[in-house]
C-alpha cells in the first residue's frame, strides 16, 4: 500500500525518557520524533517497554527523567489540572479492550471526552455522530457495547479517541483483540483518518505485516530503542 511521504514539522519529541520500578530500568534514555500527520508504529518483545512508553507519551504515568513535547508544550511539567485538560483535548487513546461504558450507547460514549471538555449537548452530539459516521457506524448510534461487534466496539473507541481532533492519538494494541480480518479493517482505518484529517498516530502493536503498513518503525528491546526502519 503506497502512504504520501509526511514532511511537516514534530508534533511529538520524546527526549531522555526515564522509568525505573525499583532497580529495573523499563524505559532507559528513549528520544525520537514523530512528524505531523506520520503513523509510527513501536513493536518489540514483551516486556521491552513499550506499554510503559506509551503511558509516559500520555502523561498516564510518571517518568524518573526526561521531556515529552507534544505540539511544543512540555506535558511532563505542566500542573495536574492543565495536564489532565491537555490530555483530554490533544491526545487519544485506543487500547487493545475498548474501556467503552456498557450503560453508554455508541453516540454517548463518543461524547464523554467533549462533556468533559464542556461542550454543549446538542453540539457534542453532533460532532460525535459525524465520527461514528467517519469510521462507518452511523446507523449504530443508539446501540450499546453489548449490542455492537468486537470491530464496531474498538471503531467506537477510535471515534471517541479522534472526536476531539487531538494533535496525537496513542494505541496500545489496538488489533490485539481483533482477528485478522477486522485488524486490518482497523489498521486501514487509521490510514484514512491520517489522510482525512492529517492526524498523527503513535501505535504499539505485535504484528510486524501492521507494523509494516506504518510510515516508520521502532523496535524496542530492554527498555531501549535498537532500531528504526522506514517502511516507505
Amino acid at each position: 500500500m503506497c502512504i504520501f511521504t509526511v514532511q511537516f514539522p514534530n508534533m511529538l519529541a520524546v527526549s531522555h525518557l526515564l522509568k525505573k520500578y525499583g532497580a529495573v530500568t523499563v524505559v532507559n534514555d528513549v528520544s525520537f520524533t514523530v512528524a505531523k500527520g506520520e503513523i509510527l508504529s513501536i513493536v518489540g518483545p514483551s516486556g521491552a517497554g513499550k506499554s510503559t512508553l506509551l503511558h509516559l507519551m500520555g502523561a498516564l504515568d510518571k517518568p524518573d527523567g526526561g521531556s515529552v513535547l507534544i505540539d511544543g508544550v512540555d506535558i511532563l511539567k505542566l500542573p495536574p489540572k492543565k495536564q489532565a485538560k491537555f490530555r483530554n483535548s490533544q491526545l487519544g487513546f485506543v487500547f487493545q479492550f475498548h474501556h467503552l461504558l456498557p450503560e453508554f450507547s455508541a453516540l454517548e460514549n463518543v461524547c464523554m471526552p467533549l462533556w468533559i471538555k464542556g461542550t454543549a449537548k446538542q453540539e457534542a452530539a453532533a460532532q460525535a455522530t459525524e465520527m461514528l459516521e467517519i469510521v462507518g457506524l452511523g446507523s449504530r448510534l443508539h446501540n450499546k457495547p453489548s449490542e455492537l461487534s468486537g470491530g464496531e466496539q474498538q471503531r467506537v473507541a477510535i471515534a471517541r479517541a479522534l472526536v476531539t481532533r487531538p494533535a496525537v492519538v496513542m494505541a496500545d494494541e489496538p488489533t490485539g483483540n481483533l482477528d485478522s480480518a477486522n485488524a486490518q479493517a482497523v489498521h486501514e482505518l487509521f490510514l484514512k483518518l491520517r489522510t482525512d484529517f492529517n492526524q498523527t498516530f503513535v501505535m504499539i502493536t505485535h504484528n510486524d505485516e501492521l507494523a509494516a503498513m506504518t510510515d516508520r518503525t521502532l523496535t524496542m528491546r530492554d527498555g531501549k530503542i535498537v532500531e528504526e526502519r522506514k517502511n516507505h
